[in-house]
């Protein structure tokens, strides 16, 4: 049985979700979910002989949430986890992230493989940092409507998502949401974010009523706007990651998306999973699950379930 509590690292005020003993696990949600978003793993890797910990990501949930973007960069996202280690009294950990909580994990093993071990992204593929800004290097692509720009004007988003936070996560989480990257991840032009959606159809059978239920009532206290900042800082990230071009992930890697997610099939992607190892040259497996979207630990939490503890088991024991 889980339990949860508020635990002050980095600065900031974390809400953590907590179950077992045994070597530590920091589970790192994305956008727009939640510490709840690891509710199928949490008590299966407590049982597998684990401490697990998932905290609600600064920004969101009952965390804290700074006002200004600024405070939302790789620095700050990666310092929290670090502090999280280390106000929970532990010294090493394995950290796993899925979406936005991916490139957390993949650079908190880049800057401090002295303290996380091993290191499993789901969703996002570990940084490839590119030769330009990635809102620059759209811009001479001749994009301008890809859903990261579409986030930067503080308040845009935000308007549209808090109108109505029910319809809103019900599309995002429940609609097709990312599976399809024509309709999620280019914005048209007065239709929104949100354009594509219909909050007529019925739930996947991952999501229940009462999670979304969950869902919706978080958000619709804290709103979206820390969540929103994370994009905001796209361009920053990759100024401060300077220092580490062309870096590579010694510790034990995993890699978990689902073949039907348009983050490893569209725009940046495809081209990332097919060089992974390029990266992490001790990754120890690549599991793509056949028919699965975007939000991966929900929709296929045994399969996940049993790759994250085959995989924490082995670097664990190492």
């Amino acid at each position: 049985m889980s339990s949860t509590r508020v635990i002050k690292a980095n600065g900031i005020d974390l809400f953590i979700r907590e179950a077992g003993q045994g070597p530590l696990v920091v589970l790192c949600h994305g956008w727009p979910e939640l510490s709840y978003s690891w509710r199928h793993q949490i008590p299966a890797l407590a049982q597998a002989g684990f401490r697990v910990v998932a905290p609600d990501m600064r920004g969101y949930g009952q965390s804290s949430a700074p006002p200004e973007a600024t405070a939302y960069s790789i620095f700050d996202t990666v310092g929290d986890i670090v502090g999280l280690v280390q106000a929970l009294g532990e010294s090493k950990a394995m950290v796993v992230g899925h979406d936005w909580g991916a490139p957390v994990a993949w650079h908190a093993a880049l800057f401090r493989p002295d303290i996380f071990t091993a290191v499993a992204g789901l969703s996002v593929p570990p940084p490839f940092r590119g030769r330009g800004k990635p809102l620059d290097l759209l811009r001479q692509g001749g994009i301008t409507n890809f859903y990261w720009q579409y986030f930067q004007a503080p308040g845009v988003a935000e308007a549209e998502f808090q109108r109505d936070v029910a319809r809103t996560m019900r599309i995002v989480l429940g609609g097709r949401g990312l599976a399809d990257p024509s309709a999620a991840m280019f914005v048209l032009e007065g239709k929104g974010f949100l354009g594509h959606g219909n909050p007529e159809e019925p739930l996947p059978a991952w999501l229940t009523e009462t999670d979304l239920a969950y869902f919706t009532e978080t958000f619709r206290k804290s709103g979206f706007r820390g969540g929103l900042n994370w994009y905001r800082n796209l361009d920053c990230n990759w100024e401060l990651t300077a220092p580490w071009q062309d870096a590579q992930i010694h510790q034990p890697s995993l890699f978990i998306a689902g073949s039907k997610d348009a983050v490893i099939t569209g725009l940046i992607g495809a081209k990332r999973v097919n060089e992974l190892e390029r990266v992490l040259p001790n990754l120890k497996r690549k599991l793509i699950i056949e028919g699965a979207g975007h939000w991966v630990q929900q929709e296929r939490p045994d399969e996940v379930n049993a790759a994250l503890m085959s995989f924490l088991k082995e670097s664990a024991a190492q």
